[in-house]
């Protein structure tokens, strides 16, 4: 309903509304510019000029931003591949083994199960090497101090490759109750410098060095020669790095991804979770995607079978300790008839696969896929059939991306081994002489 207004307040209204214009005119004619382009320079001119302040350059593509001073340098890798395994052979760029004086370079891969150690002489020759079991020592400086009672050789450095994550120059061993510090370790070597490097992070760098007899093809791909390349191992634990290009040839990252929250496909992998989850809390890949993974899944496996395991595997697994290597046996002997270890090993290669899928999605891995560790070589077999592909390929609309992305297993046992001399040598100058 509308509202009666008498008459004499309707003409008194109208009388102020021309009383207002009028004055704003009146206002605006003493004005030297028009008052909208007096709002705008008020909120445009007078605002805090921020060119004034120097804007710093982009970074290259491919390099990292300055890391903080707390964390070493990263080594660039050159495009070139020296052998740091035979002898006579030249390093990178051309040197000459025996170019310089001045001791060896300690190269390690320290991992829960084993810690392997040489001596590498400058252009990249191996001059002496040994393994030893991790767990039956106190800590690296034992396993050092055996080493160099059989090879007392005067020392330049040392570099480690370490399973497990490196902050500030320590790390701690994933699998092991061991403390590593680069200036503990150097003191006790009498040398300048000790560098420790992720495990997964040294294989990365040895990748570009590896040639053909020490990589197996395991899924078909175009690959970019210039694009990442990703890194997934399995063995008594799971780790990835990334391997990026970089103007002076790839730059190696260091991930936990092992530890990411594992994804279950299918009502088995679900059911799989399930029962984890009520034993151990949060379940990462590397729970089920490793050697002890290996484990947990037969376990599982078979509390819902309804045979039981064959008699000389129920002894080795009624003895305790490490039962991975006689669940691998037996799944891969068809002679054993354990139908519960081949359905374990294709869901290992089903898991493994799709986290080597992941992997290459997270870091866009054209590149390629390498699976590094003591356990993908034993597994070729199982991993040429169908479980792994699947895992890999099966990624809703990236899945055309996936099916040009090449998979490779290392065959080359001493990796991460090769690619932390690699990191010494090239972060310490060693052979790396023009």
């Amino acid at each position: 309903m509308e509202r009666c207004v008498p008459a004499a307040d309707r003409r008194k209204a109208g009388k102020r509304r021309i009383l207002c214009r009028q004055r704003a005119v009146g206002a605006t004619k003493g004005l030297r510019r028009p008052l909208p382009t007096i709002i705008v320079r008020a909120i445009f001119v007078n605002k805090t000029d921020k060119s004034a302040t120097p804007v710093p350059p982009p970074l290259a593509r491919g390099r990292a931003a300055p890391a903080s001073p707390a964390f070493p340098p990263r080594p660039r890798l050159l495009p070139t591949r020296p052998d740091l395994s035979h002898p006579d052979t030249a390093g990178p760029r051309g040197t000459a083994p025996g170019a310089a004086s001045g001791g060896l370079l300690l190269a390690g891969d320290v991992g829960g199960t084993k810690t392997v150690l040489a001596l590498v002489a400058e252009g990249g020759r191996i001059v002496a090497e040994a393994t030893f079991p991790s767990r039956e020592y106190a800590s690296l400086e034992t396993v050092i101090a055996a080493f160099r009672a059989a090879h007392p050789a005067p020392l330049r450095s040392a570099a480690f490759s370490v399973a497990g994550p490196v902050i500030g120059g320590r790390a701690h061993i994933t699998n092991l109750p061991w403390c590593l510090d680069q200036a503990r370790l150097a003191d006790g070597l009498g040398v300048a410098r000790v560098l420790l490097v992720n495990d997964l992070q040294a294989t990365a760098y040895a990748i570009p060095h590896l040639g053909p007899e020490q990589v197996a093809p395991l899924l078909p791909g175009e690959g970019d020669p210039d694009g990442v390349r990703a890194v997934v191992a399995v063995g008594t634990g799971l780790g990835e790095a990334l391997l990026v290009p970089d103007p002076a040839g790839f730059l190696a990252l260091p991930t936990e991804g092992g530890h990411t929250d594992f994804a279950p496909r299918g009502a088995v992998q679900r059911a799989l979770l399930a029962r984890l989850s009520r034993a151990h809390g949060h379940v990462g890949y590397e729970r089920v995607c490793s050697g002890n993974g290996i484990a947990n899944l037969y376990r599982f496996l078979a509390e819902r079978a309804a045979t039981p395991p064959p008699p000389a595997l129920a002894a080795r697994l009624a003895a305790g300790g490490d039962i991975t290597p006689a669940l691998v046996q037996a799944g891969l002997d068809p002679a054993r008839a354990c139908p519960v270890c081949r359905r374990t090993l294709r869901l290992f290669a089903a898991i493994l696969g799709a986290e080597a899928g992941n992997a290459a999605l997270r870091g866009l891995a054209t590149g390629g896929v390498y699976l590094g560790g003591g356990i993908p070589p034993r597994l070729l077999p199982v991993l040429r059939g169908r479980a792994f592909r699947d895992g890999f390929l099966d990624k809703g609309p990236m899945s055309r991306l996936m099916a040009r992305i090449p998979v490779h297993v290392i065959l080359e046992h001493r990796a991460a081994l090769l690619g932390a001399a690699r990191y010494g040598m090239e972060l310490q100058g060693i052979g790396n002489r023009e």
